[in-house]
């Protein structure tokens, strides 16, 4: 769905990828990374931020938690990230950036949680009180002070399979009566995901329920003598919905997909947004006159109706963007140890060649290595390193 994008606007990160790989520099089973074009995506989410008065805390399990990456947006002033689970917390931290924000998609486990307290999240999201009174022990075990964001949900609101949890929102004032009572914390605000999801009949982005709830929870909070309310309002970010959320009382929001240029959005309309990010893989073998590609990183992201995958192949950087072609991939319910492309007629395809994917990428639930790319805006692109999706640095080739 994205490969149209990265052919029109960032050609010369699919031809120096190809590049790289023809010369043994990427292994196939790969996310590269335009860094490049990811600190001018930062740049641009920054500078609208500003305007908005928004804070923004970037979501790093679609890029792998790459440290090379988190590098090049902190570049910008996006210092702050949020963490999907420990496991993004921990590499944040490792790497030498703040977390803003925990435990809102991913609960923390309770033997989690003194880590987590530890980690000095600037915002910790909690479902229900079991959870809030675990933040609280650690808290004054180490003399820790935290801030409190309540999920919440009414009924009507629009959520994911499994993502459902929170406090009920007509209780909100309880809530944050309750959860300010709760030695070494403090209540700081709402939460609640998705506030905005892609319309593929309109193709465009719109307010959820979700959103209406928050609007109505700050309202009653307000009137109930709260102050400065925080609401946390991730899902979908881009430049281009940043004042839709702003208008509504967002005041923070949490880009992942724009930092890549690969929201819904990204692939029906053009955004301030590059594509930085493409999926590469290489000809394994010819079976029947079908050629099969390596996989480990074939994921399709649910968020479009099922649609015909393409990729680009060819193992010459400047024959590489002429000749799309489909590929059949496994199933979800499947190992996804190849795809098989159907090449046009006339087009020979060869064991070896580099094939380049535009997927929306969820890195982090996948086998697939994160290669991030520094120089492809001025013509010098260099491989960073070769890294494993909780942002380990491998010693690829050598194990």
């Amino acid at each position: 769905m994205f490969l149209k994008n990265l052919i029109k606007y960032n050609p010369n990160f699919v031809k120096s990828v190809v590049n790289l790989h023809q010369d043994d520099q990427i292994p196939p089973n790969s996310y590269v990374l335009d860094l490049d074009a990811i600190e001018k995506n930062a740049a641009v989410i920054a500078a609208e931020s500003q305007k908005l008065g928004l804070k923004v805390f970037p979501m790093t399990k679609q890029i792998g938690r790459n440290p090379k990456a988190m590098e090049v947006i902190s570049r910008q002033g996006l210092d702050t990230y949020v963490a999907v689970n420990m496991a993004c917390a921990l590499p944040i931290k490792k790497f030498g950036h703040q977390i803003g924000h925990l435990g809102h998609l991913v609960q923390i486990p309770k033997a989690d949680t003194d880590v987590g307290v530890r980690l000095e999240p600037h915002y910790w999201t909690v479902f229900n009180f079991e959870k809030a009174n675990a933040v609280s022990d650690s808290c004054v075990k180490f003399k820790k002070i935290q801030k409190l964001l309540a999920r919440l949900y009414a009924s009507g609101d629009t959520f994911y399979m499994g993502h459902e949890g929170g406090f009920p929102a007509e209780e909100v004032v309880t809530v944050a009566e309750e959860l300010g009572k709760k030695m070494n914390c403090s209540f700081a605000g709402i939460t609640s995901f998705p506030t905005l999801l892609f319309d593929v009949k309109k193709n465009d982005v719109f307010l959820t329920p979700n959103m209406i709830t928050l609007e109505k929870a700050a309202k009653a909070l307000r009137l109930a003598g709260f102050k400065d309310i925080e609401i946390n309002a991730p899902g979908t970010t881009s430049t281009m919905v940043m004042k839709m959320l702003a208008d509504a009382g967002a005041t923070q929001v949490e880009p992942g997909h724009g930092l890549t240029g690969s929201t819904p959005l990204h692939a029906v309309k053009e955004l301030p947004e590059l594509p930085a990010m493409l999926y590469l893989s290489e000809i394994s073998h010819i079976y029947t006159g079908k050629p099969f590609c390596f996989g480990g990183g074939l994921y399709i992201d649910p968020v479009f109706p099922e649609y015909d995958v393409k990729a680009l192949v060819s193992a010459d950087a400047s024959d590489i963007l002429r000749h799309p072609m489909s590929v059949k991939i496994p199933p979800s319910n499947a190992i996804d140890y190849y795809g098989i492309l159907s090449p046009k007629e006339g087009k020979a395809v060869h064991v070896g060649d580099s094939v380049i994917f535009g997927f929306r990428v969820q890195a982090f639930v996948t086998r697939a290595f994160i290669v991030p790319v520094s120089g492809i805006s001025n013509g010098k692109p260099f491989v960073e390193g070769v890294y494993t999706s909780d942002g380990r640095k491998t010693n690829w080739p050598e194990w």
